[in-house]
């Protein structure tokens, strides 16, 4: 049968799909919207399924706030260009919406609403995945609760995405500390709120970073007492480019490789644990001071160096961050 131009325009305005794959479902139909809306479903099944492989790593980040309750979510696909489409922003928008509007805590309750136009949130993202040809799926869903919460969008880019709730009304401040979030990437509020797991990783991390430093100082001492430049020999591939380039002999080279050896025993040996523990406790302190939120150097001021809380004292002597959340599509 004949499908009309009129047919196609109303169906298209119905799912998103292009002119072709409307046309398509609806000859197949034979005219009938519903089974033609089926067809669309399907089709964005089967390329789901087909590409449930493909790595999902661009997308659309938005983030909104209302009546008490805030929210961002993630629609995520295969390339910017998808990203970047009007029709993407739009779904990803309404998703949003209607989790702003339920008041969603998890991601599986926003996958089981429904949307304005009828579709629930799920068959709505296969049936976009279907109209592009990737796949496509829905991450990143964070909330909080309550008044005096400010949401960013960082450069209107739609890739990152923060929250932040104050103890008071202050639209300034809070909007400004938004930033500070999206610039800074604090991993807690404070040094109470960073988890066990993240401090006892990060402890380790310095031990053996200081354990590396001491015994380097040993290889380098006895490299610049036989008169090798220890940044000629730090590495094999070094050693190996810069004879290629005459910068070293092979007896330098050899020398150096001995020296090096017992310059690494010698360091081993004389470890001292109590001054190792020390200086790994002390950049633990900087890493805290670096990534919790109300110690970090507040980005946003008038050129003073005040940490976070110091500058929200300025502000107000009782403001202070309730919390704070953050998402971003963006490889850091």
């Amino acid at each position: 049968m004949a499908i009309s131009i009129e047919d196609i325009k109303k169906l298209r305005a119905m799912t998103g799909a292009g002119l072709a794959d409307v046309k398509k479902a609806l000859t197949e139909a034979e005219g009938d919207f519903d089974k033609a809306k089926e067809l669309l479903r399907e089709r964005g099944l089967a390329i789901a399924a087909k590409r449930s492989d493909r790595e999902t790593s661009n997308g659309c980040v938005l983030v909104k706030a209302a009546d008490g309750f805030a929210a961002m979510i993630a629609l995520k696909c295969e390339t910017d260009f998808v990203a970047n489409g009007a029709d993407f922003i739009a779904l990803t928008q309404s998703v949003l919406d209607a989790a702003i509007a339920a008041k969603c805590q998890t991601l599986d309750e926003v996958k089981e609403l429904t949307l304005a136009d009828g579709q629930k949130v799920q068959d709505a993202v296969t049936q976009r995945s279907g109209i592009t040809g990737e796949k496509m799926e829905l991450d990143g869903y964070l909330t909080l609760s309550g008044e005096n919460i400010e949401v960013y969008d960082h450069m209107g880019k739609h890739t990152l995405g923060t929250m932040v709730q104050l103890n008071k009304a202050n639209a300034e401040a809070g909007h400004k500390l938004a930033m500070q979030v999206a610039a800074m990437k604090p991993v807690a509020l404070d040094a109470q709120s960073v988890d066990q797991k993240i401090l006892d990783e990060e402890y380790k991390t310095a031990v053996e970073k200081s354990k590396l430093e001491q015994v380097q100082k040993y290889v380098d001492n006895k490299l610049k007492k036989a008169g090798i430049n220890p940044n000629l020999v730090d590495s094999e591939d070094h050693i190996e480019s810069n004879m290629s380039k005459g910068w070293l002999t092979q007896e330098q080279a050899d020398e150096a490789r001995k020296l090096i050896a017992e310059g690494k025993a010698e360091g081993e040996a004389q470890l001292k644990m109590p001054m190792i523990e020390g200086i790994a406790k002390g950049r633990v302190q900087k890493f805290l001071k670096e990534s919790c939120l109300v110690d970090q150097e507040f980005q946003f001021g008038d050129g003073d160096k005040q940490t976070v809380a110091q500058w929200l004292q300025a502000q107000d002597k009782e403001l202070k961050v309730v919390a704070f959340q953050r998402f971003t599509l963006v490889a850091e």
